[in-house]
């Protein structure tokens, strides 16, 4: 169901939870009884069922809530990769 958004001139912005289609271009204020106009307003999309929208969603809890592990995971270790350009020689290392 969408919400509406609704400004009344002498309480301010309210919204009001309608089925879709079935907003007037005025409704009165919950609060005063003022007629009160429709205000547009951008639409609240979501991606919630894309990959991205997930990987985001699993990035953004992560960074409050970090897995536990015992250990790193297994597999082959990788060794440094080495460069051949002299100038790189001289750069700190980890």
């Amino acid at each position: 169901m969408p919400i509406y958004e609704y400004r009344c001139p002498e309480c301010g912005d309210f919204e009001v939870l309608l089925s879709m289609g079935a907003a007037a271009r005025e409704s009165g204020c919950p609060g005063c009884g003022t007629p009160a106009r429709r205000l547009m307003s951008a639409p609240g999309l979501s991606r919630s069922g894309t990959p991205a929208a997930r990987l985001i969603e699993r990035t953004e809890r992560t960074a409050a809530e970090p897995d536990v592990v015992a250990a790193p995971p297994p597999g082959p270790r990788r060794a440094p990769r080495t460069t051949g350009n002299p100038l790189r020689r001289r750069l700190p290392r980890p």
